[in-house]
């Protein structure tokens, strides 16, 4: 058994497929260079875990036996991978854990996927368990669903875990296939930009679309909106007993569309197709799913002025980052524009980055 193990896993960009992960559906992630990355030793015979992160001045110990779901903090998601571990009969003993993350966190980038993965990859790596990617998927959904409480759809650990450099990740989220799509850009530059907006409700915004997801499927006797098609789109639409429900349901079979289409746009080059698609999906997210807000709002359709073939807001909504696709090299002309925008408008200073599509989990070196 080594004497410690140190595993990065990244945050991630989803390119397009926006609420479609729990609905059985398609989603088009790709990771990024920031992540975390997770620390983890043996205590020897203590009863206590000992979870320290860079972020944060204060650790936290926690007992070795008795962890219980519920912890909503920054670090129930690290107790919720061993408390997932636990619960499937792994013995865990105490351990000291130490994250230092650089995915900014509340900016929809998947902060607490790569704490998770990164945690959960360590630990298996110190214990000598020798879990597959599949089984490592399970504990970080399980950390994240069953302990912390957080309603995500297992996208964003399936991108932290699979992801490969220079690919986005078509994942079919009904049987969790994945596929490698490369990312040929040429000249072009993805870019992020963070509008610092606060996740306006967030948590309780994104439980009610799902809950209207789950309402929808039921009233059409479907197991999850995926199984509805496009083509059948108009007629199932009148079916629906309430306006909520058809922009919910209109959005989940367009957006899993549109993943299939900008997939096949990525194979063969076609990036304009690729960008007019980045418009539809923010389009739908904004006047069907209704998950924007102005800052989001005005950095896309600054990004589309100057220039940007396409740009949508990625992640959950009501607040974090767009992604935009540019055909320049340089990306500093779109930044300033947005900046001035925001400027005009009174918002904060939204922060920007050029996105490389990156490496999955991985160990590092001791």
């Amino acid at each position: 058994m080594p004497e410690q193990a140190v595993w990065r896993a990244p945050g991630r960009v989803n390119l397009i497929g926006e609420h479609t992960d729990y609905n059985a559906g398609f989603v088009l992630p790709f990771a990024l260079a920031v992540g975390c990355t997770a620390t983890v030793r043996q205590l020897g015979s203590g009863d206590e875990h000992e979870v320290q992160s860079a972020q944060r001045p204060v650790p936290v110990r926690a007992p070795v036996a008795g962890l219980r779901p519920g912890a909503p903090g920054w670090d129930g998601y690290v107790l919720g991978v061993l408390w997932a571990l636990a619960e499937r009969g792994v013995g865990v003993p105490a351990l000291a854990i130490t994250v230092d993350s650089d995915v900014p966190p509340g900016a929809g980038l998947s902060s607490s996927a790569a704490l998770v993965c990164s945690v959960a990859c360590a630990v298996d790596e110190l214990l000598g368990l020798d879990l597959s990617r599949d089984e490592l998927l399970a504990v970080t959904r399980s950390a994240e669903n069953d302990f912390v409480g957080a309603p995500t759809g297992g996208m964003d650990q399936l991108a932290a875990l699979r992801c490969t450099a220079g690919h986005a990740l078509f994942c079919d989220m009904r049987n969790l296939a994945a596929d490698q799509v490369p990312m040929h850009l040429d000249d072009h530059v993805l870019l992020v930009v963070d509008t610092r907006a606060e996740h306006r409700h967030a948590d309780g915004e994104y439980r009610r679309r799902r809950t209207a997801c789950e309402r929808a499927a039921h009233e059409l006797g479907v197991a999850a909106l995926r199984d509805v098609t496009i083509d059948g789109l108009p007629e199932v639409l009148d079916r629906l007993s309430d306006d909520e429900l058809r922009r919910c349901v209109r959005h989940v079979v367009t957006e899993n569309d549109r993943v299939l289409r900008a997939v096949a746009a990525l194979r063969r080059g076609d990036l304009v197709a690729l960008g007019e698609l980045l418009n539809a999906s923010h389009a739908s997210m904004r006047d069907d799913f209704r998950i924007t807000g102005p800052e989001l709002d005005l950095a896309a359709e600054t990004l589309v002025g100057a220039g940007a073939l396409g740009a949508r807001l990625t992640g959950g909504g009501f607040g974090g980052c767009v992604v935009a696709l540019l055909p320049e090299p340089d990306e500093q002309p779109a930044i300033g524009a947005v900046q001035r925008a925001f400027g005009d408008h009174g918002f904060a200073e939204p922060v920007a980055f050029r996105a490389q599509p990156s490496a999955g989990a991985h160990r590092m070196e001791t």
